[in-house]
């Protein structure tokens, strides 16, 4: 995984956190849903560049 890809998805995540509590503070649902959906999107991102870091590695 290059580590551009592997700081946007923290990023990402980071994003995700910070809009979770904001929604959270301000007692918006969608806020905090968004936030929590931008979570997961990170992770997702984080796994698939595992998988083809692992993929390279049994090439090489």
């Amino acid at each position: 995984m290059s580590a551009t890809d592997r700081m946007e998805a923290t990023a990402k995540n980071v994003e995700g956190k910070m809009q979770e509590a904001a929604g959270d503070v301000s007692g918006d649902p969608q806020t905090k849903a968004e936030g929590k959906s931008k979570q997961v999107e990170a992770q997702a991102e984080h796994a698939k560049e595992d998988v083809k870091d692992k993929m390279k590695e049994k090439i090489d």
